[in-house]
């Protein structure tokens, strides 16, 4: 089974390469793994093992001249495909050069799935005719792998799915290393850490509102951490005591120290499919809260580190400060079962049935 994501940097190869290793640990299969060459995994200290690194492409000209090379890189990529011999493969997130891989596979005859993450563009998020290229993609594939059943239901609405075969499951923990010691564990105020990309959709002004309903508190301390446009929701938080703001992109080997410094991450998001960032806060067993929007209430609802809150500010001033006065207790009976393993299980079950 071929896996293939070709982004730079982000979830997407993240979450190509803990695929791969949960279809490797199913009897019976081989995972195999193909990432942009000039991904950030691929340029870190420990790459992972890749049975195909790509080139791809860096900054818009790159990619334009990307393009143009197409028709002469179809051929050099069916012979490595073909080399590979693949039964079946998988995009693990769409980007902007897989219909290159989807006409490679087609000529090969080998049928492909597509992990569909959004239905819809969320504001400012993506690239341009991001939600187009993803149609185009999905059009030829044998199926599609939906990671929450907001996104399913919403793809059914949308005429999306057709006569594909639907494949629902989940979003396994992110794990960025062994997980740090238990929050609080510092002795100092509650550190609560906003995570990811800065954008609309996360509730950034949200999140301002319950700070201002909370008041100044000593024994809270907030980090925002990401990259996305400078907007009056990020003045606001940086305007309150207690917040610090850093904007900018934040390194795949940086994750971890970020996670472990937080005692709980905050999710204020006015929308949403499922959350990487979520995933891997459960795997660092940091305390969550969470707006109840699209996928996050069934990605969260079993979670016993999870409080999930209305999308107002003080709803979710209300959730932040039970961590205080009422903070969640973990034990090792809480593990769930819903590893990458478990989940690769389902959906080579699935493959193998379709």
């Amino acid at each position: 089974m071929l896996v293939w994501q070709w982004g730079r940097r982000g979830a997407g190869p993240r979450f190509a390469v803990d695929l791969t290793r949960g279809l490797s640990s199913v009897p019976g299969v081989v995972g195999l793994l193909s990432l942009s060459a000039q991904s950030e995994l691929m340029r870190g200290r420990a790459p992972p093992r890749c049975a195909l690194a790509y080139p791809t492409y860096v900054g818009l000209a790159g990619y334009l001249a990307r393009l143009l090379s197409v028709p002469w890189s179809l051929p050099a990529l069916v012979r490595s495909l073909r080399a590979l011999a693949p039964d079946v493969a998988i995009c693990a997130m769409p980007g902007p050069l897989d219909l290159l891989m989807s006409g490679a596979l087609r000529r090969l005859g080998v049928p492909y799935f597509v992990v569909i993450h959004d239905a819809d563009a969320h504001p400012g998020d993506g690239f341009v005719l991001q939600m187009t290229l993803q149609r185009r993609l999905a059009r030829h594939a044998a199926g599609l792998i939906t990671l929450s059943g907001h996104v399913a239901d919403l793809l059914d609405q949308q005429g999306g799915i057709g006569s594909r075969r639907l494949i629902r499951l989940y979003h396994p923990p992110f794990a960025f290393g062994e997980p740090p010691p238990p929050p609080r564990a510092h002795g100092g105020p509650l550190r609560l850490l906003f995570f990811g990309r800065l954008l609309p959709y996360k509730g950034l002004d949200l999140f301002a509102a319950a700070l201002r309903a909370l008041g100044p508190r000593a024994d809270i301390v907030v980090r925002v951490a990401g990259q996305g446009p400078e907007t009056d929701a990020l003045r606001d938080l940086r305007a309150l005591p207690g917040v610090v703001v850093k904007n900018g992109w934040v390194a795949e080997d940086q994750v971890a120290a970020l996670l472990a410094w937080a005692d709980a991450v905050v999710l204020s998001h006015v929308e949403a499919s499922q959350s990487g960032v979520a995933s891997a806060a459960v795997a660092a067993r940091r305390w969550l809260v969470a707006t109840r929007v699209g996928g996050l209430v069934e990605q969260l609802q079993s979670e016993p580190l999870a409080r999930l809150c209305e999308p107002t500010p003080a709803s979710l001033a209300s959730a932040i400060r039970s961590l205080v006065e009422d903070p969640p207790t973990w034990s090792a009976q809480d593990e769930g079962g819903r590893s990458w393993h478990d989940m690769a299980t389902s959906l080579v079950a699935e493959i193998r049935r379709a």
